[in-house]
């Protein structure tokens, strides 16, 4: 019999794969350097150095350091299509959902409550349903809480019974620092629950015995977490570019231009649905913090803190500040919740006693069958993931292929990612969305080209392009239509492409 969590699995799994969803997966279009890098990694047996995609940048030092991800997408790309990509992206987004359901559960919290609030957690994550490894960093941040707060609550409770389970994360970070630049959230969370053991540490009297062994758990607790952090730190360190992942990561960050005008790192706009989700969500925070915020432990506080920070500092953060948020507010829902006998509570009861967790394994299963036939069932297509035609240039990309246009070729940053899985190893691009590659200054001058701002030209003549693959309705596609150096050889409702005229070609050569 499956339980809640399972159905919960098992419906979003369905959704994302069958549906129309599993166009939106491929929103982004960074997917699409991301197989090729690990399709690259698998044919050479080496994680690059250096760029392999990009004409204005090539020799330049590129930290692939998603390369872990990369290699499973590049696989699953290269024996199943984009149809595998979708599927392994759908299972770790229902993981994920289901997972927090099932802690919540284990909270004693009320059946209704729990199912409603993951709802909105879901709700407000799916601004980042996207086949990208930040999905991956979501599954470890919930995997790390639940260690963490496990094993507080053991300490608090004066059982030593699963401290154990914080070697784990050492173990954890070795792979999540190889999948996604999302680990720093683990030490954002060690150094969370440090300070709240050291805090109990500090604040515990000794006066009687009880008090004094409560202090000696949790100075335990504090040293141990140290040697925790400082062996995940250490495991961190276990990756292809050492320290200076770190160094890069941080530089990256750090700089307030790329964290201005990068979209996802701006703040939510609270027009769309997932935005007013989290608002929704931010509301229900404030109001149970207001009647039940003395229940929390210090940890709790910090991390509400800064899970609502993180959210409206950056759409990018929304997804992990909400299943924070959730993870952490609503067992304080509990306790505000009548127990009443009756058919919602033998609901809790028998959910709290379903593992066995066939259904998903059924499900996953199934679906991989499907997938592997292509997406077909018998006569019947349940699945064509692919790249949505009216937010990618998929028929102008089509033609220049077709026509054999010779790169390098100059499009939108956002538009980079396609042509490089459509186009490479042949052809190369100017500009892709890989920001911390490309830099401060290489962005500005990207930027002052596409909005037309005075010398716009400068890019044009510093970057080599010979075919420039525009939106159909952007400035710059206005400006090359009046210009004797472009001319048209292509347009469609989405895109417009451009070559150099052969007389401008001459004066160039």
């Amino acid at each position: 019999m499956p339980s809640i969590a399972d159905l919960i699995f098992v419906a979003l799994l369905a959704t994302l794969v069958f549906t129309p969803l599993s166009v939106k997966l491929l929103g982004d279009a960074g997917i699409g350097w991301h197989i090729r890098t690990g399709q690259q990694i698998l044919a050479t047996h080496a994680v690059p150095r250096v760029d392999p995609f990009s004409s204005s940048m090539a020799g330049r030092t590129w930290f692939a350091w998603e390369w872990l991800y990369d290699m499973v997408v590049g696989e699953l790309e290269a024996k199943l299509g984009l149809n595998g990509v979708v599927w392994f992206t759908a299972i770790v987004i229902a993981a994920v959902f289901a997972l927090l359901f099932r802690m919540l559960m284990q909270r004693g919290v009320n059946l209704c409550v729990t199912l409603a609030m993951t709802l909105l957690a879901m709700g407000a994550s799916m601004i980042h349903f996207l086949a990208r490894p930040h999905v991956v960093s979501w599954l470890f941040t919930l995997i790390w809480f639940w260690i963490l707060d496990t094993t507080e609550r053991d300490s608090l409770g004066g059982r030593d019974r699963n401290t154990r389970w914080l070697w784990a994360l050492p173990l954890l970070m070795l792979v999540w620092v190889n999948v996604h630049g999302g680990f720093l959230v683990g030490f954002i969370l060690l150094g969370i629950f440090w300070l709240g053991a050291t805090w109990n540490w500090l604040a515990i009297k000794d006066a009687q015995i009880e008090q004094a062994l409560q202090k000696i758990t949790a100075g335990k607790r504090s040293k141990d977490l140290f040697w925790v952090g400082l062996a995940s730190l250490a495991a961190s360190l276990v990756n292809p570019y050492g320290w200076k992942l770190h160094a890069h990561i941080y530089s990256y960050l750090s700089n307030r231009f790329l964290m201005d005008h990068i979209e996802e790192f701006q703040s939510p706009n609270f027009h769309g649905v997932a935005q007013k989700c989290f608002a929704l969500l931010l509301l229900i925070v404030f109001a149970v913090l207001t009647f039940r915020g003395r229940q929390l432990r210090a940890s709790g506080v910090l991390i509400i803190l800064f899970a609502a920070y993180a959210g409206l500092y950056a759409s990018r953060n929304i997804p992990v500040s909400s299943i924070l948020l959730v993870i952490v507010v609503v067992p304080l829902m509990h306790s505000a919740t009548p127990k009443r006998e009756g058919f919602l509570q033998r609901m809790q009861q028998m959910e709290s006693r379903l593992h066995g967790h066939l259904w998903p394994a059924a499900a996953i299963v199934l679906t991989f069958g499907i997938v592997a036939n292509g997406g077909h069932v018998g006569s019947s297509t349940l699945m064509d993931a692919h790249f949505d035609p009216k937010r990618m240039p998929v028929e102008a990309v089509t033609y220049l292929e077709q026509h054999g246009v010779s790169g390098p070729i100059l499009s939108p940053d956002y538009w980079g990612g396609y042509l490089i899985y459509h186009l490479a190893p042949i052809q190369k691009v100017v500009v892709d969305d890989r920001h911390d590659f490309y830099g401060e200054q290489f962005l500005k001058s990207y930027l002052k080209m596409m909005h037309i701002e005075r010398g716009w030209q400068d890019f044009l003549r510093e970057h080599e392009a010979s075919c420039i693959l525009l939106p159909r309705d952007a400035a710059l596609a206005n400006v090359l239509l009046e210009t004797r150096e472009w001319k048209q050889i292509y347009s469609d409702d989405v895109a417009i492409a451009f070559v150099r005229t052969p007389a401008r070609l001459k004066e160039r050569n």
